[in-house]
């Protein structure tokens, strides 16, 4: 059997947080039900944020409606604040995720908050999760975003991404990720990190979440899996990036990271035709963005 390997797609939350035009809820539920249908094991389906700060998410609780009632996807929703972790909770979400800035910098632009206000603000959350009836089912992901390097602060200490891990790990995290939220990694810096987590983090599950700022997202995901990495963010058609961090350009590509992880000889277990014709319709739904990827130009090769 060939081994799996899984991706989470985030278009509908990382994805979309970019992006101007409005998408209507329903368009939403669609797009969801596209990358289900197409056998995305993981989808971020939203963001539960102030609507002041991003307009796009503010149906969050009518898309997790959607979103929990359909079967055989594992849904998840990013959370920025105990408040908003109070309403995924209260939405049924078991998968809910929040982000750590290792850049004091990008933490202050994104958050609001020092680096350290962020790992105290997930200590409530934890708290939080624990008090409730059902906290036992709920899985809490945190991700430490700038792990390679900042467009405000510029380099991020590697150390200093090790030492926020270990944090979150004995604070109450059921898994990592790690973020090149900017483009500033590369294959030998991805090694060096990935490796230094392992060995401080024990056998919880850490992902990785890549973006294709620099061009080197893909080699950058070869890298994490020489290293043993098996879960990945990616965003159909490339879409996304942070709002508050200055030249943050699109995650790497659903529709191209699982034709090279199927290429290579994994799992992915995502039907590519019924990937490339979501993306299709998503260049309809969007037609004022700008899309990424090279599978969607070259076609799939002939067998």
């Amino acid at each position: 059997m060939k081994e799996a390997v899984v991706i989470r797609d985030v278009s509908l939350r990382d994805g979309l947080q970019l992006v101007q035009t409005r998408v209507p809820t329903a368009t939403k539920i669609e797009w969801l039900n596209g990358l289900m249908a197409a056998g995305l094991p993981k989808v971020e389906v939203t963001s539960f944020v102030p609507s002041s700060v991003i307009p796009q998410f503010s149906d969050a609780e009518q898309v997790a409606s959607h979103a929990l009632n359909v079967g055989g996807t594992s849904v998840s929703a990013l959370v920025v604040n105990l408040k908003g972790a109070r309403r995924a909770f209260d939405a049924g979400f078991r998968n809910v995720s929040y982000v750590v800035s290792a850049s004091q910098a990008h933490s202050a632009a994104n958050a609001r908050r020092t680096t350290d206000e962020a790992l105290n603000e997930f200590r409530l959350i934890v708290s939080e999760r624990n008090a409730r009836v059902d906290g036992w089912a709920i899985a809490l992901e945190c991700g430490i975003a700038t792990s390679f390097g900042c467009s405000i602060q510029g380099g991020v200490d590697p150390a200093r991404v090790l030492d926020i891990a270990e944090h979150l790990v004995a604070g109450g995290a059921d898994s990592l990720l790690i973020a090149d939220t900017v483009g500033y990694a590369n294959p030998a810096s991805v090694r060096r990190l990935f490796r230094g987590l392992f060995t401080i983090v024990g056998s919880i599950q850490v992902s990785a979440h890549f973006h294709n700022t620099r061009g080197l997202g893909l080699a950058n995901v070869v890298a994490a899996l020489d290293v043993g990495v098996r879960h990945f963010d990616a965003s159909t058609a490339g879409l996304g990036g942070c709002p508050f961090a200055p030249g943050a350009t699109g995650n790497i590509n659903s529709e191209d990271c699982a034709f090279m992880l199927d290429a290579m000889g994994f799992d992915t277990g995502i039907n590519m035709d019924m990937l490339l014709a979501l993306r299709r319709k998503i260049e309809l739904w969007l037609p004022d963005e700008k899309f990424h990827g090279a599978l969607a130009c070259a076609g799939l090769p002939k067998i």
